[in-house]
């Protein structure tokens, strides 16, 4: 694959939900290898960006590519993480199933994971420290450990691009811990990530790129380049107090203060 062609490439995308517009006139591209936090406030697009990369929303405008391919095309170099609420967790399936579930896109249908893959899934389980848990029945997981499934379920797919809607929201400490972990193993071995995420005081130690969404792009690049008092403030306006300490603390960065 030529390290020279953007991970993903977005045109003139827009979004509507019925009259409403979600998502409106968006430009980007997303060099490979980058690991990318998806900021904004709450109904500012950004589950909607991905549901889209998906296939899951349709635009009524623009164009997407995925490694220099229509994305329609690479679905299976994308792995997908979901917003753990979304998930109906009382479905009577093991740990371990979920996690085998990752192997199905390459599987196709009426064909049974093999020992290689259920050899595969337990490795998986083990790199989120799950293995422990592998015959527990979804619903009697913590929320923790619920949200490493899926992250091992990820990891199982073997994507190039993977997106993941909100993985740190009510975890515990040292869940949150092996998901970064993850995803700068993830990053080393030349895969991109794209998290949707909230705790803007975490965005510069967790992340090299930033995307910045209300409904309108904000701003897209280098955490170090675009991730500043000006931007936070255009992206969530000014009448949020943990935004107001966030942007004192990133002038003090930038001041050179301690």
């Amino acid at each position: 694959m030529d390290e020279n062609v953007p991970a993903l490439k977005v045109e003139g995308l827009s979004v509507n939900f019925d009259t409403t517009s979600v998502l409106w006139d968006i430009h980007f591209e997303i060099p490979q290898g980058k690991l990318v936090g998806i900021i904004g406030p709450n109904g500012a697009g950004k589950s909607t960006l991905l549901k889209t990369f998906l296939g899951m929303a349709i635009p009524i405008s623009g164009k997407l590519e995925c490694f220099g391919k229509p994305l329609k095309k690479m679905k299976k170099k994308v792995a997908y993480v979901p917003q753990r609420s979304s998930v109906d967790w009382e479905f009577p399936i093991t740990a371990f199933e979920v996690v085998l579930m990752g192997r199905y896109g390459k599987l196709g249908y009426f064909t049974w994971p093999k020992k290689a893959d259920r050899e595969a899934a337990w490795q998986a389980l083990e790199m989120v420290g799950m293995t422990a848990f592998a015959d527990r029945q979804i619903n009697q997981l913590s929320g923790g450990q619920q949200q490493r499934l899926f992250l091992a379920r990820a990891l199982l797919q073997d994507a190039d691009l993977y997106l993941m809607d909100e993985p740190f929201a009510g975890v515990d400490m040292a869940t949150e811990k092996t998901i970064i972990a993850l995803m700068d193993k993830l990053k080393v071995q030349g895969k991109t990530l794209l998290v949707v995420h909230h705790d803007l005081t975490t965005v510069d130690a967790y992340f090299d790129w930033v995307l910045m969404l209300n409904t309108c792009l904000i701003a897209c690049g280098p955490v170090a380049d675009v991730f500043h008092a000006d931007s936070i403030m255009r992206t969530y306006g000014r009448s949020n107090a943990l935004l107001e300490e966030v942007v004192k603390l990133t002038k003090n960065k930038t001041s050179g203060m301690q």
